[in-house]
């Protein structure tokens, strides 16, 4: 392998998390052992750069010259084309051309929510908050769900065998587009939820609802079954006035996008064949408070004959500041054998 190596043998690599709006970047380690250190994170909006390859040159100056000659990757979207677009930016990135163009020996790209599959693989018991369940460690063997309610829904499921990785243990990462499936609602509120959407839509899936802008539709179904006219508000302005009790309808409306939350978690992990279940994404972790004292746990058990199997599934909310970097930097690792 030609990646720079450091004292000990361990890999040096640049960790990046390239979103529609930001590139986040980091030198990350990664020791003998698969211990992963990441530096500290660099932010470079997307529209002040004309195109990757010059945030990649912009970052190079800031961190000091001379990058390390190996990259990981996670990316917001598929990359299983040759040519990556983004949705909210001009870039697009030619995976065949990028080591040439970043003058770097080995390039590891990654889905971005498969890259928070890798993070919960590899983050640390203190990365993790009790939300329901049995307040224990996730299991080290079988499927864990990931899912993360940001712009859209994220949804990734991991599966290790219980086994060390240097005494064989197999893992496996697999990003979905779970986040598309159906949206069941559950109670007369959830039908008006469900009967707005479909004005506009010709189908309602769980990450129209289960998402940042999600919550203005249940904002404003909750202001016309009750009566109220509301004024147009954004999705982040209305997050805002809910989390801080600004607005009581807002806090309503968090409250209700906290049950839908629960029942689309307990679905997934029922499909995955979940042993523990991770919510991630940084809406999760900016309603931590509220979601640990919402109805969500509540939810996320009412499936029927299920209930007990679902009351036994540790859920956590994993709050590692970056786990898109921490999570590319792990796939590289896996990548490499590393």
């Amino acid at each position: 392998m030609n990646e720079r190596r450091s004292r000990g043998g361990a890999t040096e690599l640049v960790a990046v998390d390239v979103g529609g709006t930001n590139a986040r970047f980091a030198l990350a380690t990664i020791a003998a052992d698969g211990a992963i250190a990441l530096g500290d994170c660099v932010t470079l909006a997307t529209h002040d750069h004309a195109s990757f390859p010059i945030a990649w040159q912009a970052f190079a100056s800031q961190s000091g010259g001379q990058l390390p000659r190996a990259v990981a990757i996670a990316i917001a979207g598929p990359i299983n084309d040759a040519v990556i677009r983004f949705t909210n930016n001009p870039w697009t990135i030619q995976p065949a051309q990028l080591a040439n163009q970043l003058g770097v020996d080995r390039v590891t790209l990654v889905n971005d929510f498969g890259a928070v599959g890798h993070a919960v693989l590899h983050a640390a018991a203190d990365d993790f908050v009790h939300l329901s369940g049995p307040d224990v460690p996730l299991p080290s063997s079988g499927t864990i769900s990931v899912i993360g309610p940001g712009t859209g829904l994220g949804v990734a499921h991991v599966w290790r065998d219980g086994k060390l990785l240097g005494e064989g243990g197999q893992r496996h990462v697999q990003a979905t587009e779970g986040g598309h499936g159906d949206y069941a609602p559950l109670d007369t509120v959830e039908d008006a939820i469900l009967a707005r959407l479909r004005q506009r839509h010709r189908r309602v899936s769980m990450e129209r609802v289960v998402s940042g802008p999600g919550l203005v539709d249940i904002y404003e179904t909750l202001a016309a079954l009750a009566g109220h006219a509301v004024a147009p508000q954004d999705d982040k302005a209305l997050w805002q006035l809910g989390t801080s009790g600004e607005d009581s309808l807002a806090a309503a409306a968090i409250e209700r996008f906290c049950l839908a939350l629960g029942a689309v978690a307990g679905d997934l992990a029922l499909a995955q064949g979940a042993a523990g279940v991770v919510i991630a994404g940084g809406l999760g972790l900016r309603i931590k408070d509220t979601l640990l004292a919402s109805g969500f746990a509540s939810r996320f058990c009412a499936k029927g004959r299920f209930e007990a199997m679902m009351a036994a599934l540790p859920v956590k909310l994993i709050v590692h500041p970056q786990p898109g970097l921490l999570g590319a930097a792990a796939a590289f690792a896996m990548e490499h054998g590393i």
